[in-house]
């Protein structure tokens, strides 16, 4: 590892932040605090904290001397100044000669102290900033230290690489015990230039922001050089099949084997990220893998994400595909069933009242594959994933030189139901598809990206499916919420075999699926061209039964039920002149979408059909529009609210009729109309 302090870039953001009244300590705490969180080797995702003690001034001119420490909540490496509250820092000093301080009350006493009462948490960590007595102080989880760190005899290891340069704690929970602690082991050695935190990480310190970083890079290389020279292959591999299924075939499985159950055919779904690397698969088709996987994670925090470590699969064979689900619910029960003997011994050490979390696994490792990462959304997901290999890396380092040893599993139930990271659970709150994801065929129509939309408004992962790739790709990017564009021929089987497959690839299986696409031809049915029919059917029919199979593959494999949902129209229903090539295929579609939900209601799959009229698309263009308002002598704005309400349908009201009967959980078989009340398109 390297140094990136560059002199050039630091005062150029010394100078930037002047410019906003930030002061030069503040923009070079921000400067080296993006370099730290800027390498994953070091922190991740909301990890690693760093402070500056400095000087500000409030809105009455009074001056303060203050601790300026990371907030909870900000990323590292993309920090600004205001992710680094002002704490007065008198009051948190005096806060050492407490015997014991609560972490309810560590809160309210930082907060107390803010000099801006609308910043967010300092860091749990701020007590222990503000002891030590150095102006720049940083904290990581480097992966580096943790092999280290995650020994039995960590103080050995610590001492034959630094000597006497880093102080040695011992295992303490952070917060205020932890602050205590850590600074009765500087007092032993003032001179030490950074503590070595056992089983959790690394400080450094320094008074300039240049010190104090330059210190965290060169121990960390410390840390890697001695693993590098010292270090062994600790592997055996492990016999594969030759003949593996693929992630493709198996996700699925795994995805509704992880869903939480909650009773009566409702779920609470993950979405599965699948990730490879030689890194990961040395690790995953060692022999050895189920028992490093059982030792634990190699640094508290990381419980949060990946709670108490992976679940282990055994290889899948082809051939024996069919039995393979069973075995993931063989290993999803008894990951279950640990998880909770885990939290009930735990839980019952003390008088708290706790709530257990879910039990399921966040990671899941694949022999011959790779690593599966589940989360409610795709970025708790990936997330999982990056903390995963970050595990792989400090597990299989300590491993090279020693044991890897983590912290036990009552210290690491301690942080996982900390009160502190409780109330940061209890703030997020799903939405209505948060954790499902959704396929929109003919997504980038008027009706198709409208619907896109309103299903990522509602928190799902939605693929946006469109024969056209880049306009399939805008309306990805416009919905947000990591939604993808795939260019689809819905008329070609093998193109929306390989769309699906895609979305399973990118999300680990699918929920909800609106068949939308379509076009219409006009044409007087007597004189209609029998291939300008057939065309229409295989747009308006065919692609709709195998959009359909291949949601119900999944939706299958899963295990979980779901949503299939056609797009026929008031055509199905009541015909029109000329439009014989749409409305038969448009009729056949209306009853296809019936023998669906015959047939699969058993697999908890709820099938029902929207029947709209009179929406501008494609399909109702302006050209359209105008010729057949001024045919029947009406305005536009006549024309289009010609029906019972007198208001134009939009195609926003349709999306919303399709998040209606993907929401809806006792119906099936169901045609809803949306039309704004058309008596003769009404089912009798």
């Amino acid at each position: 590892m390297h140094s990136l302090w560059n002199d050039a870039d630091a005062e150029a953001m010394v100078t930037h932040y002047a410019d906003k009244g930030i002061n030069r300590d503040l923009a070079l705490r921000t400067y080296t605090t993006r370099l730290l969180g800027g390498d994953p080797r070091l922190v991740l995702h909301g990890g690693g904290n760093t402070s500056v003690k400095t000087e500000v001034t409030d809105l009455v001119s009074d001056t303060h001397q203050v601790l300026c420490v990371k907030g909870s909540g900000w990323d590292m490496g993309v920090i600004e100044p205001a992710g680094l509250p002002a704490v007065r820092i008198a009051p948190l000093l005096k806060a050492r000669k407490l015997e014991r301080l609560s972490d309810e009350d560590m809160v309210t006493l930082q907060r107390a102290n803010l000099i801006d009462p609308s910043s967010p948490n300092p860091s749990v960590e701020a007590l222990l900033h503000a002891f030590l007595p150095h102006k720049f102080v940083d904290h990581t989880h480097s992966t580096a230290i943790l092999a280290i760190a995650d020994q039995g005899d960590s103080l050995r290891f610590t001492r034959e690489i630094y000597g006497n340069r880093l102080g040695f704690v011992p295992y303490v929970m952070p917060g205020f015990a932890l602050a205590k602690s850590a600074i009765d082991v500087f007092d032993q050695d003032p001179t030490v230039e950074g503590l070595l935190l056992d089983k959790h990480g690394i400080f450094t310190f320094g008074e300039t922001a240049r010190e104090a970083y330059e210190r965290m890079i060169q121990f960390v290389t410390m840390a890697e050089d001695y693993v590098k020279t010292r270090g062994r292959h600790p592997f055996t591999p492990a016999a594969l099949p030759t003949n593996l299924a693929s992630t493709t075939e198996i996700a699925p499985m795994l995805r509704g084997a992880v869903a939480v159950d909650k009773g009566q055919g409702r779920y609470d779904r993950m979405i599965s990220v699948f990730r490879r690397s030689p890194a990961i698969l040395d690790f995953v088709n060692a022999r050895e893998v189920e028992d490093m996987a059982a030792r634990g994670v190699s640094t508290p925090d990381l419980s949060i994400r990946i709670k108490t470590g992976p679940m282990v699969l055994k290889a899948p064979e082809q051939s024996a595909l069919k039995d393979y689900r069973a075995h993931i619910d063989d290993k999803t029960a008894a990951f279950m069933a640990d998880y909770v003997e885990y939290f009930r011994a735990n839980d019952a050490r003390d008088d708290v009242r706790r709530t257990m979390l879910d039990p399921m696994p966040r990671l899941t490792l694949v022999p011959g594959l790779g690593m599966f990462g589940h989360g409610r959304t795709y970025k708790d997901a990936v997330i999982a994933l990056d903390v995963g290999e970050m595990w792989i890396e400090a597990a299989r380092d300590a491993e090279s030189i020693g044991r890897f040893d983590p912290v036990s599993r009552p210290d690491l139930f301690d942080l996982e139901y900390w009160s502190l990271e409780q109330a940061k659970l209890a703030g997020a709150k799903s939405k209505l598809f948060t954790g499902q994801v959704a396929v929109v065929t003919g997504g980038a129509g008027a009706i198709g990206a409208a619907t896109a939309k309103a299903f990522a408004a509602e928190g799902a992962h939605v693929a946006v499916l469109d024969i056209d790739k880049a306009k399939a790709a805008a309306v990805a990017r416009s919905i947000g919420n990591n939604s993808i564009g795939i260019a689809c021929d819905v008329t070609d089987p093998a193109s929306v075999q390989a769309a699906f497959d895609t979305v399973v690839d990118t999300f680990g299986g699918v929920d909800m699926v609106v068949s939308n696409a379509g076009a219409a031809w006009e044409s007087p049915i007597a004189t209609m061209d029998d291939a300008l029919l057939r065309r229409s059917f295989e747009l308006n029919f065919f692609a709709h039964h195998s959009v359909a199979q291949n949601a119900v593959r999944i939706m299958k494999a899963q295990g979980t039920g779901g949503a299939l949902l056609f797009n026929t129209s008031k055509q199905a229903i009541n015909p029109g002149a000329n439009f014989g090539a749409y409305g038969l295929p448009k009729a056949a579609t209306l009853f296809l979408s019936r023998q669906y939900a015959l047939e699969h209601g058993k697999d908890g799959i709820r099938v029902n059909a929207v029947n709209a009229d009179r929406i501008r698309s494609g399909l109702l263009n302006d050209e359209m529009i105008a010729n057949r308002s001024t045919a029947r002598g009406l305005s536009v704005e006549e024309y289009m609210a010609g029906n019972l309400l007198h208001l134009e349908v939009t195609a926003e009201h349709v999306a919303q009729a399709f998040v209606h009967h993907a929401a809806a959980e006792r119906t099936t078989g169901d045609v809803t109309t949306v039309d704004g009340g058309n008596i003769a398109a009404t089912l009798r």
